[in-house]
């Protein structure tokens, strides 16, 4: 019988695991920066213990808050810019103080113009970071912002302290206030007398977290009781409230003011666990982010950051 012309049998086996071998070597090898999202790379030793935070629809996923690290130093004159939602203004304030006293000749300056204000100067380059007290929407996502938590907030219901109504608010009677649909506090068990709702701008990320949360997507009412301020602004809209005013905001910017009351809406007051109006606030950056950006959220997101959020002024 004729001897075979082709290599041996074997050889094919052990060409075949070496190339089975190799594929696999490549695929468990490959950088991570192939597969990665348009988002920064986790790093270790940062972040802080932030709850979880799931994605809204229409709105783009959050950056995790340990993607930043606690930066050792940072460079000499290290300027960082912040603009954006007036629910921030402590939290501003506190990483500021904190931020310049950790890192010595490094300055922040915050403003505080409402979520779509600080989302415009973000974009245009005249702040490096914008405060927003709701997720980034899609459209945000695709000018190349990303987003990360920094805090947990409440929004708060507010009468004026010499308001007749002396009781609380069910979830069903707040939504048919702010609908326009319940005009007299008659209808919501007190006095006799006309409701004068202070609603903010649209420009106001309360107010659309308000919008959402509160009002499940529907409008606001337009009756002639309802006041829309010119500007997102929170001192202005507690002058406003009156005998007979009701409005809305970040509870922290109302919890120690003498001038006003904190209505309970299903009988939880907003320092509860089971108050239903809770929501999340972010720090939102061009991604890539920059080095500035990079040091002072990861200053923020760090426990040490998380602490100086809550001193007092």
């Amino acid at each position: 019988m004729a001897k075979s012309s082709g290599p041996p049998p074997i050889v094919f086996i052990l060409l075949f695991f070496l190339l089975a071998g190799g594929g696999a070597f490549f695929f468990l090898k490959k950088p991570a920066s192939q597969d990665a999202s348009n988002t920064p790379t986790p790093a270790s030793g940062g972040g802080a213990n932030l709850p979880p935070v799931a994605p809204v629809p229409g709105g783009a996923a959050p950056v995790s808050a340990s993607s930043f690290a606690l930066p050792a130093s940072v460079a000499a004159g290290t300027a960082v810019r912040i603009d954006g939602s007036t629910s921030m203004v402590t939290i501003n304030l506190n990483l500021k103080n904190g931020f310049q006293t950790k890192f010595s000749g490094a300055t922040v300056v915050a403003k505080a113009n409402g979520s779509a204000n600080g989302i415009k100067d973000l974009v245009a380059g005249t702040a490096d970071i914008a405060g927003v007290s709701r997720p980034l929407t899609a459209q945000e996502q695709g000018q190349g912002l990303a987003a990360v938590p920094v805090a947990l907030d409440t929004i708060a219901l507010v009468v004026g302290t010499n308001n007749p109504f002396k009781g609380g608010l069910t979830v069903a009677q707040v939504q048919d206030i702010f609908k326009g649909t319940a005009q007299d506090w008659s209808k919501v068990g007190g006095p006799a007398g006309p409701i004068k709702v202070i609603n903010r701008p649209e420009v106001s990320g309360t107010h659309q977290t308000f919008k959402e949360q509160v009002l499940s997507g529907a409008n606001f009412g337009t009756g002639p009781n309802i006041t829309t301020l010119d500007r997102d602004a929170t001192t202005p809209l507690l002058q406003a409230l009156g005998n007979n005013g009701i409005g809305y905001a970040t509870f922290a910017q109302v919890v120690n003011q003498k001038t006003v009351r904190v209505v309970p809406v299903n009988g939880a007051t907003p320092d509860a666990g089971n108050y239903p109006y809770k929501r999340q606030l972010y720090y939102a950056y061009k991604n890539p982010p920059s080095q500035v950006v990079k040091d002072f959220l990861g200053y923020a997101t760090s426990p040490e950051g998380q602490k100086a959020m809550l001193a007092e002024n």
